[in-house]
């Protein structure tokens, strides 16, 4: 799936260079909320949704093809996952904080609805790079989640232009792979009877905000 996103990059990229004289370029500030969905791979965790926030730069391209664009963005991202254990009918819980710089690159296809509105379509690879901690204590230090250095995601998602330089759009993002790693010791006093790794992913519903000048 990289390769296939990677190929897409290039040949949306040549297709950007070869029309750069007709493409009309726009920059702006985005901002919005993240809506995540930490899914970790064992029975004994339960992840709650939790709200966080991304923020940063981006760039518009519009081809001089009918409805066709790109654009692309330098996210700063928190992502927060309350994460509970049950046991013996008790419940512990634990946050987890993914603090990235995210940079998705979007295909995008718009329908104009006259002068002041267009709807639009947008899919495309996310890159991102962590710049928080990776390596977080859980559950006082029951557990240890570490966070990958770099994920791979897809957007998906759907939006509206007002006025030329105002866009509402809504997306999920899919995470490729885990992005991190959690190891479990479970302690009777001082001997650890059960040490195991889990695998976690964190997906995201997004809802964004941004102004082109």
């Amino acid at each position: 799936m990289r390769k296939f996103f990677t190929a897409a990059i290039v040949a949306a990229s040549m297709l950007f260079a070869a029309s750069s004289a007709q493409a009309q370029v726009k920059f702006g500030l985005k901002g919005g909320l993240n809506v995540t969905n930490m899914s970790l791979n064992s029975e004994v965790f339960d992840a709650d949704n939790q709200t966080g926030f991304f923020i940063g730069p981006t760039v518009k391209f519009t081809l001089p093809i009918v409805g066709l664009g790109i654009d692309a963005s330098a996210l700063y991202d928190q992502r927060d996952a309350k994460v509970k254990v049950e046991d013996d009918g008790e419940s512990v819980e634990s946050k987890i904080k993914n603090q990235s710089i995210n940079i998705p690159i979007n295909l995008r296809y718009g329908v104009g609805l006259g002068s002041t509105a267009s709807l639009f379509l947008f899919a495309g690879p996310q890159f991102g790079f962590n710049v928080g901690d990776k390596n977080q204590s859980l559950f006082e230090d029951a557990a240890q989640w570490r966070l990958k250095s770099s994920t791979f995601s897809v957007n998906v998602g759907l939006g509206a232009m007002l006025l030329s330089h105002l866009q509402i759009s809504a997306n999920y993002n899919i995470a490729c792979g885990k992005t991190g790693e959690t190891t479990v010791s479970d302690v009777a006093g001082e001997t650890v009877q059960q040490m195991f790794k889990k695998r976690g992913r964190a997906n995201a519903w997004q809802i964004g905000l941004a102004y082109y000048f």
